[in-house]
């Protein structure tokens, strides 16, 4: 969709023949070429975003990518820009008074000309008329070329991963008896615009279903309104003829997804869970945002530390490394960067022996090889160079991460969470008051959060007292623990705890590694030629070699009841049962929607929380027994890379593709939020706001 913008929103000319020729297989739209002027070059333009319009563009395309399309520079619509006459421009903005009023006074003073104009969502009838009259008074209406409606207010991370990128606050603004009527109104407008945007780029209807009461209700209300509305109001809406896109599990155009939507007080703990993944552990240490990632790497002379030096990477589902490992536990991340190592270090071998150079550097300035083996070299040098940037990107990472894992415990911290239930008060207490559990007290208060809202024991007040003490000494801040204590009384109701699914891990992990320990020494080794210093063995030693238990998060067990009900257990589907359940593509009409605020007259357990508002319908039996092999599954209030990871291993594990015990077709789930939110900004930032509320 990005790439059909920077074209000038060009559709190639499509066979007569195929009427969906224009989607790949896999539900994406075909890449096209880009389109070329009268004298068949491309066309060179600017684009000017905003801040959304950036986060949208740059956690899917980088520079080169941009420069491919004919985009020679990019800038922001609130800096400072100088004219470039004659050169068209690619606006992709919010549709706002303030983004519009700049882009008038941008062509008024002919900064560029033609415009394109890309509103990332759908402009509202009122801001349109007062553009058009913007313009009529400029005299800027000859420079416009096109006004778009995109629906492009949400960012995707990954092909299965999106947010709506509404900061890191909105699970706070969402429970806040604080928050004003007409933010909460606005945020959850926001919510479902968005949510309206990525149902309309994935191409097909949806089947949405909520539990009662609460956001998700209010959400999924007003979206099935939403898309209720566009379809009987446009003859030629979105989801007709040639817009429809065949389901990415299926292949099949009339195979309709269905989405889920869940408030994020379902379950806290994924939120502040330590995790063992790749993925999970380059959000907890690196703090990843919009793909991007600073690690501190140490420059040595003669052995020496002279000095650190940061370093920002890029990670995305082009790096061949990151696509294989992101959802594997770390310890055999380690094992795969040996792997491919001796990989690239035996083609590298190959192509020098075959060429007589004595190294790949040499390659260039070698005039001696035959011309036959020089042609052979030359055509695999790009690929081998890319191959080792990306193993060096991911030895840097790998070391930054085994640092703040021996710093912090976190391998421990991760093995008692496995485990967390079989706590009792007298073990947590002794774990808070230990002064060699890491050097992060938050992460002691992450552990016993996690501990009080699963255990089945009774705190009483004194024990609680106890246990915020030894929180203080140790130098955690115990403010969100007011908040807490509420939420105990509403997630013991829908969490599903859930027992490992796989034996022990003490009499496997043998058997399905050899650990860290046979492996460092050859890892020490190529850490060294990677200049990373020597301390990798030291930092590698003591890391606890184990894989994670296969168990489903309580958002998983909702989704295999809701997706795949035959399979699912009956604890699960026992939850969703009462869930309600919406058709935009049904007969049945709703009737007008309230704002969100109204329902916070509706009875409400959550501080600031939202009611019931009675619009969705009882599933019958056979709707609440209907699968899908495609699922939207959409957290109000926050996202967590586990239930990301967990859904993805859920999705592999039942899918009929790679499992012979699983029969039927594959399964899809993508994973959206609105907001991911790693458990230190969740904490720090959300829960103890509202903890300083309940005091």
């Amino acid at each position: 969709s990005i790439e059909k913008i920077l074209n000038l929103n060009h559709v190639p000319p499509q066979s007569s023949d195929a009427q969906h020729d224009s989607t790949a297989a896999n539900g994406l739209i075909k890449p096209s070429t880009p389109v070329l002027n009268a004298d068949g070059e491309p066309i060179w333009k600017v684009l000017v975003f905003d801040d959304l319009g950036r986060d949208v563009i740059s956690s899917v395309l980088r520079v080169n990518d941009l420069r491919g399309w004919g985009v020679t520079i990019h800038l922001n619509i609130r800096s400072s820009r100088h004219a470039i006459p004659d050169v068209p421009v690619l606006y992709l903005v919010e549709p706002t008074a303030s983004n519009l009023q700049q882009i008038t006074s941008d062509l008024s003073r002919n900064l560029y000309s033609p415009a394109y104009i890309n509103f990332l969502s759908s402009i509202p009838r009122p801001l349109l008329e007062d553009f058009a009259a913007q313009t009529a008074t400029a005299g800027t209406a000859e420079s416009i070329a096109q006004v778009y409606d995109q629906y492009l207010n949400f960012i995707v991370s990954e092909p299965d991963l999106f947010s709506l990128g509404m900061g890191k606050e909105i699970y706070w603004a969402m429970n806040s008896a604080q928050t004003k009527d007409e933010d909460l109104d606005a945020n959850v407008d926001r919510i479902v615009s968005g949510l309206f945007s990525v149902v309309v780029t994935m191409g097909s209807i949806p089947v949405i279903r909520c539990p009662k009461g609460g956001a998700a209700e209010m959400v999924a209300a007003k979206l099935d309104r939403k898309l209720r509305d566009h379809i009987l109001n446009s003859k030629d809406n979105l989801f007709s003829g040639t817009n429809q896109r065949p389901s990415a599990s299926t292949g099949i155009l009339s195979s309709r997804p269905v989405l889920i939507i869940v408030d994020r007080n379902i379950d806290l703990i994924p939120m502040l869970s330590h995790s063992w993944t790749y993925q999970s552990l380059v959000h907890e240490v690196l703090n990843m945002h919009l793909n991007r990632i600073t690690v501190e790497t140490s420059v040595e002379e003669g052995g020496v530390v002279k000095a650190n030096k940061k370093r920002s990477y890029d990670l995305n589902s082009n790096d061949f490394f990151w696509t294989r490992n992101a959802s594997i536990p770390f310890p055999q991340v380690a094992e795969d960067i040996d792997a491919e190592l001796t990989r690239y270090k035996n083609d590298a071998n190959d192509i020098t022996r075959k060429t007589g150079a004595s190294s790949i550097e040499d390659l260039q300035d070698d005039s001696s090889a035959s011309a036959q083996h020089l042609k052979a070299a030359i055509t695999l040098l790009p690929e081998l160079k890319e191959r080792k940037a990306i193993l060096d990107m991911h030895m840097n990472i790998a070391t930054a991460l085994l640092k703040g894992i021996k710093d912090r415990q976190l391998d421990n911290y991760y093995q008692l969470e496995e485990n967390i239930t079989r706590q009792s008060k007298a073990q947590m207490l002794d774990l808070l008051i230990d002064p060699d559990k890491g050097k992060e007290p938050l992460d002691k208060l992450r552990l016993f959060i996690i501990w009080f809202l699963s255990t089945e024991q009774d705190v009483s007040r004194a024990e609680m007292d106890r246990f915020e003490e030894a929180l203080r000494t140790a130098g955690a801040d115990t403010t969100s623990l007011a908040y807490i204590k509420r939420v105990r009384e509403i997630t013991r109701m829908t969490m599903m705890s859930s027992a490992p699914s796989q034996p022990s891990q003490t009499s496997t992990s043998n058997e399905l590694f050899r650990g860290f320990s046979s492996i460092s020494s050859r890892l020490t080794d190529r850490f060294k030629d990677a200049g990373l210093g020597a301390n990798f063995e030291g930092l590698i030693s003591g890391v606890k070699n184990f894989l994670p238990a296969n168990k489903d998060l309580t958002l998983t067990k909702i989704t295999e009841s809701l997706m795949d009900p035959q399979n699912a257990s009956s604890s699960a589907i026992a939850k969703t049962e009462n869930y309600l359940y919406f058709d935009p593509r049904s007969a049945n009409a709703r009737g007008t929607m309230p704002p969100a605020s109204q329902a916070r007259s509706q009875q409400s357990s959550m501080p600031g929380g939202l009611g019931t508002v009675g619009r969705g319908i009882e599933a019958s039996f056979g709707q609440r027994r209907q699968g899908f092999s495609e699922a939207i599954v959409f957290t109000v209030g926050g996202g967590s890379m586990d239930e990301y990871g967990n859904l993805q291993d859920w999705a592999k594990r039942t899918s009929g593709a790679s499992s012979a015990a699983s029969v039927g077709p594959r399964k899809r789930v993508v994973y959206g939020s609105t907001e991911l939110v790693n458990a230190k900004d969740f904490v720090v930032g959300e829960l103890a706001r509202l903890g300083r509320e309940s005091v």
